[in-house]
């Protein structure tokens, strides 16, 4: 049950970041793309939200 846990909590944390950036950006926020933001944001919450679950036991 230990790894489906920490991947649950990646996801959660994946889905919630990324729908919060998405509905917060605006087009003209910079010279990134809205894609490549949202990219960026979906690794690093999901990283976060695992290793933090894992480590957090």
């Amino acid at each position: 049950m230990g790894f489906g846990k920490h991947l649950v909590n990646g996801i959660v944390s994946l889905i919630v970041s990324v729908g919060v950036t998405v509905a917060l950006a605006g087009d003209d926020d910079g010279p990134w793309g809205l894609g490549e933001v949202a990219l960026a944001v979906a690794i690093s919450s999901f990283l976060s939200g695992f290793f933090t679950s894992y480590f957090a036991e």
